[in-house]
């Protein structure tokens, strides 16, 4: 479904990736796990289109969407749910969520949707006209997914869900995450939570000063000499 060739990125004259190459197939959870600073963010960046890739391809479906610009990445079928929430804070819930419905395939479903996303997120549910500042994290988090959902997309990417949150709202955030997968939408994640996301995963690659170090079936990484030093502090 998506796969990266070689792909160079970067912010202006600094480069941050360099030729990652990784491939998601449809229906699989992926996720990319590192330290600060690995380029994990910038790798969901560059799928999404915010950043353009200096050098490789990025293709989504056979589709070459490596220079396409973000919006037209929404509309391939593409939804990054963005580190730190990024909400409208002064806005109300639903209409938070109803910002993820523009692309015309989820305009069609709308009502359709909004059932659905209420329903896995019955909390959100209560609080639809309350301002999404007024929020805890971990809802906010909630309200988030719940807005990427809402484009109805083939691929959701997660960056760093569970950063900022309680241990037992992390557990909750990945449980949802299950879900989606198990729904039928393809799923690519970056996360410093190994542990966690190690066990939603199918498949994991790992990225370390922006070069993928290793990849494999996620049990068997957890079980790595290597990841469980660097990564699970065991």
């Amino acid at each position: 479904m998506l796969r990266l060739n070689n792909v160079t990125a970067g912010y202006g004259a600094t480069t941050i990736l360099h030729d990652v190459s990784l491939e998601v197939s449809e229906g699989e959870v992926v996720t990319i796990v590192g330290g600060n600073g690995a380029g994990k963010t910038t790798t969901l960046r560059t799928v999404s289109g915010l950043i353009e890739a200096s050098a490789g391809s990025i293709t989504f479906e056979g589709e070459d969407i490596t220079h396409l610009p973000a919006h037209q990445v929404v509309n391939r079928g593409i939804t990054l749910i963005p580190e730190a929430r990024q909400l409208f804070p002064e806005m109300t819930v639903l209409e938070n969520i109803q910002m993820g419905a523009y692309r015309p395939a989820a305009k069609s479903r709308y009502d359709q949707r909004l059932e659905e996303v209420l329903t896995l997120f019955p909390r959100v549910k209560e609080r639809l006209h309350q301002q999404a500042e007024s929020l805890s994290g971990g809802e906010q988090q909630m309200v988030a997914i719940a807005r990427g959902m809402m484009a109805c997309p083939k691929l959701m990417m997660f960056d760093e869900p569970s950063l900022g949150l309680a241990p037992i709202v992390v557990s909750q955030v990945f449980e949802v995450v299950k879900r989606i997968a198990e729904s039928g939408t393809t799923v690519l994640i970056v996360e410093q939570n190994v542990y966690q996301t190690l066990k939603v995963a199918d498949r994991a690659y790992v990225i370390e000063n922006g070069r993928i170090v290793m990849d494999g079936q996620a049990e068997e990484l957890m079980g790595d000499d290597h990841i469980r030093k660097a990564y699970l502090g065991i």
